[in-house]
């Protein structure tokens, strides 16, 4: 993986400035309850309801309002509920936010929900997007969504 250059510095910064790789400070700054929390990011679980497949989760109790709404498809209604904010994963106040480290887990997370849609529901492909606007330092406009491609007819 390549690391974001807002990163390379800090890791460089390690050993008397000798540098870090990625695995090696995982085991200095990380911990086994975000290793779960991250875990259940990069494997979601999707679940199946009724013609729609969602994020477990995500779903509140008046999702079924979406239906009810005259402009709204089984298109648009996937892809709004099941869109992610990537600066939604950062921990309050986080100050190391970029955008590289946006569109690198970005990229990731859209190859790994490809995956795990394509690996949980074999016969209902699902499209994938990762959004990134045009002003790079609109940070919590990076978004990622997916929806069945049988919704786009």
């Amino acid at each position: 993986m390549e690391i974001p250059d807002s990163m390379k510095a800090e890791l460089a910064a390690w050993n008397d400035g000798q540098g870090i790789d990625l695995d090696a400070w995982i085991g200095c700054t990380g911990n086994f309850s975000l290793a779960v929390g991250y875990a259940a990011l990069f494997w979601p679980k999707f679940i199946e309801v009724d013609d729609f497949i969602f994020k477990a989760g995500v779903l509140n109790t008046d999702w079924q309002g979406y239906l009810n709404c005259k402009t709204a498809t089984k298109l648009s209604i996937e892809r709004t509920i099941n869109h992610l904010h990537i600066a939604d994963i950062q921990h309050t106040e986080c100050e190391d936010i970029s955008a590289d480290k946006l569109i690198l887990l970005g990229t990731l997370l859209k190859d790994i929900y490809e995956s795990k849609l394509a690996h949980q529901f074999p016969g209902k492909p699902c499209i994938v997007e990762f959004y990134q606007p045009d002003n790079r330092q609109e940070l919590e406009d990076y978004q990622l969504t997916f929806w069945q491609k049988k919704h786009e007819q």
